[in-house]
């Protein structure tokens, strides 16, 4: 059984992991630089450096809301962070088009969370590029939320399938199934589920999730 503190070292491994490349870049355009005395190569050096820190910087960002407890916000989210982040990502990673379908300004936080883990498994299948459509909204006290990625080649592992629909065994849980695992969790937790459906050129994922006490209305 996969308990709280392996979780949490799993969602720590895969944070490490995709942390490992922008930084690790860092440390080497600065000892470059340290040792470059051509001006055109320092300036390269710099912006290379930016480059790695923007990237950096977006990580951290997705991870404090897709992850962590989100602070400096209440219990619902504004959308255009999570907008932010997720395109962010998008460019950084690889030629993708995102199309945004949000009924609504905010959303719970646990929403927030399930939507941008949705939204990153979905760019994470987009190996050659394509189109991520991401869609939100509140309807008869359920938030419903659905990240379709469609391109010409979608790499999907249904083991992160069966984590998402709560179908994985815990003792095989991974780092890598450790974040679709997690929503799952938190899904179960609020009454509602994941689903996902999967074909040679599209990969959709969905989820529906009863609205928090008190934020109903």
């Amino acid at each position: 059984m996969t308990s709280q503190t392996d979780l949490a070292a799993m969602l720590c491994s895969r944070l490490c992991h995709d942390m490992l490349s922008p930084v690790g870049a860092l440390s080497n355009g600065l000892e470059l630089l340290s040792d470059e005395t051509d001006p055109e190569m320092r300036a390269r050096c710099i912006e290379l450096l930016e480059q790695s820190a923007k990237i950096s910087t977006d990580k951290l960002k997705f991870f404090r809301l897709a992850f962590g407890a989100a602070g400096g916000f209440g219990e619902a989210v504004p959308v255009e962070e999570a907008q932010e982040v997720v395109g962010a990502l998008a460019t950084d990673a690889k030629r993708v088009e995102i199309n945004w379908a949000l009924a609504e300004e905010s959303l719970p936080k646990p929403a927030i969370k399930v939507l941008l883990n949705l939204a990153q498994i979905a760019l994470d299948a987009l190996v050659r590029g394509g189109s991520l459509d991401i869609g939100a909204e509140r309807r008869e006290g359920n938030v419903e939320i659905v990240a379709r990625a469609a391109g010409p080649k979608i790499a999907f592992d249904e083991t992160i399938g069966a984590a998402l629909q709560d179908d994985l065994d815990p003792a095989d849980v991974t780092s890598r199934t450790a974040a679709a695992h997690m929503i799952a969790l938190l899904a179960r937790e609020m009454g509602g589920g994941l689903q996902y459906a999967l074909t040679d050129d599209a990969l959709v994922l969905g989820a529906v999730l009863p609205e928090p006490e008190g934020m109903i209305g």
